[in-house]
C-alpha cells in the first residue's frame, strides 16, 4: 500500500472527504461542499518526522504513518483505556514500539485523544482497519453537523 493508494480508497469509499496536503502530511477532512474552512479531520497520512514528532521514525526510507481518530468507545474496545496525556513534547506511555510497521497501536502523541496509528499497513491490515476508518468518518460527520448548525 502507498499513501496515494490509501488516500484514493478513503476518498472513494466515504462521502464528503477532502484531502489537504501540507508539510509532508495529508489530512483527510469531512467537509462536503467545502462548507467549513477545513472541515473535521479524521484520518492523516504522515511521511516525515516533524519537529515535535519523531517517535515513529518516519524519516526511514518509504515509511509512512496512517493515523485514525476512532473515538473513545472504539479505542477502548480495541486497545483498552486511552493513555494519559503526555507532557509537552513527550509521547504516550503505553509500552508500544511506535516504529513497528503493520501493527495497529495508539498514536504516540494523540493516543490520549483516542487516535491510533499503523505504519505501512499491508493490504490485509488495511482491509481490517477499514471499519475503524468508517467509525472515524462517522464521528467526523457528527462533529461537522454540530459545527454547521
Amino acid at each position: 500500500m502507498t499513501p496515494e493508494h490509501i488516500i484514493n480508497i478513503v476518498t472513494d469509499s466515504f462521502d464528503g472527504v477532502v484531502p489537504k496536503a501540507s508539510w509532508g502530511e495529508t489530512s483527510l477532512f469531512y467537509n462536503p461542499g467545502n462548507a467549513l474552512p477545513n472541515g473535521v479531520y479524521f484520518c492523516t497520512i504522515k511521511e516525515k518526522n516533524g519537529d515535535n514528532d519523531k517517535s515513529s521514525d518516519l524519516d526511514r526510507d518509504g515509511v509512512f504513518r496512517l493515523s485514525i481518530g476512532i473515538g473513545k468507545a472504539a479505542y477502548t474496545s480495541i486497545l483498552g483505556k486511552p493513555p494519559a496525556r503526555p507532557s509537552k513534547g513527550g509521547i504516550v506511555d503505553t509500552g508500544h514500539d511506535f516504529t513497528a510497521c503493520d501493527e495497529l497501536m495508539p498514536h504516540p502523541i494523540y493516543g490520549w485523544m483516542s487516535w491510533v496509528q499503523i505504519l505501512n499497513p499491508s493490504e490485509s491490515s488495511f482491509k481490517e482497519i477499514m471499519p475503524l476508518i468508517a467509525v472515524a468518518h462517522q464521528e467526523a460527520v457528527a462533529k461537522f453537523t454540530k459545527r454547521i448548525r
